[in-house]
């Protein structure tokens, strides 16, 4: 068979694990050949590609990124390639095509699949939002790194008696926040879940003053909002692959809070630092069973298929039902942190 194998989308730790397990089982178990195309589905429409073969693909499982490069697709761009997609299969002798990525990426996926290519997907995201699936490779590192930086700032935070804001990836799912804020012991976690009162996170801070700890540290996720009425802040604007431009609420938080109280308030920006990087030995290993399961997929004819962690077995889940809704953190996990606070 001959296997194409791309990556869209935004870059996470665990891309060139997937890859690489794609390649291993697809030569070594089944003889076939494997294509990579360059630059997501923007490769896969102006026919950019490469054969991976197990030399191309040495060394690879520990490095962050991805070799093949990624882009992100207009929907007009998107429409061509759907409009095409058993000529662009038939041209390229495709047998299966293996997309990674997130949301969006699974989104374009499905309608491929749903216009006659041979799909099977396998889902990336740091958010951790991919519905169908427990977790998704590169949340961990994302977890780890954002934990890593809380631990730190709480030495400089308390040093200067400041507040730290420190914003974290998580577009409309919060699991970055809750998990690292956590992790981190930090003071106050924001959730797009859950709008939030700036009033509690000021109580919080002058109470902690008031029982002689002199610093604070709050973690938000970069999809936050405050309550109405809370403090200014604007809704961001839309960009041209679907997206909302979010207004930096670490940014304007701290200098909300800083008004308010009168102390000292820092933002720190984590931004592309979590999704950049090696990746951990949990999202390497769970890398390298998606690539693993995905092909074993393709040899079975299960298109129009994902991959899915539950519990601890790689099941197959329809990708209409990976893109319904977003796997956003439910009230149960708010209250649990919201109890260690």
């Amino acid at each position: 068979m001959r296997i194409g194998v791309l990556t869209a989308g935004g870059d996470c730790p665990g891309l060139n694990a997937v890859i690489r397990s794609v390649v291993h089982r697809a030569l070594v178990g089944h003889g076939d050949e494997v294509i990579g195309f360059e630059d997501g589905f923007r490769g896969l429409l102006e026919r950019r590609y490469r054969k991976l073969d197990l030399d191309s693909v040495s060394g690879i499982l520990a490095r962050g990124g991805t070799i093949l490069g990624s882009s992100r697709l207009e929907r007009a761009r998107l429409s061509e390639a759907t409009d095409n997609a058993e000529e662009l299969s038939r041209e390229l002798g495709l047998d299966a095509l293996v997309p990674i990525g997130g949301e969006g990426t699974l989104t374009a996926a499905r309608m491929l699949s749903d216009a006659g290519m041979p799909v099977v997907g396998v889902p990336k995201t740091i958010d951790n939002d991919i519905s169908s699936t427990d977790r998704t490779f590169g949340f961990d590192t994302a977890v780890g790194v954002a934990t890593e930086a809380i631990d730190r700032l709480k030495t400089t935070a308390e040093s200067h008696q400041r507040v730290m804001v420190v914003e974290v990836m998580g577009r409309h799912a919060g699991w970055i926040a809750l998990e690292s804020g956590m992790a981190g012991g930090a003071h106050g976690i924001c959730l797009p879940e859950r709008e939030f009162q700036v009033d509690d996170l000021c109580r919080m801070v002058e109470e902690r003053f008031a029982r002689g700890k002199k610093f604070a540290v709050v973690c938000v996720a970069e999809g936050a909002h405050p309550a109405p009425g809370s403090m200014d802040y604007q809704k961001g604007e839309i960009d041209p692959y679907g997206h909302e431009r979010f207004a930096g609420i670490g940014n304007r938080l701290a200098v909300e809070l800083e008004h308010r109280l009168g102390k000292e308030a820092r933002p720190v920006i984590l931004g592309h630092v979590q999704r950049g990087g090696t990746p951990t030995a949990y999202d390497r290993v769970l890398a390298t069973r998606f690539g693993w399961h995905a092909v074993e997929a393709v040899h079975r004819g299960e298109f129009g298929m994902m991959t899915a962690l539950h519990g601890t077995d790689i099941d197959m889940v329809p990708l209409a039902e990976a893109v319904t809704e977003l796997k956003r953190v439910p009230e149960s996990r708010m209250d649990e942190a919201e109890s260690v606070f």
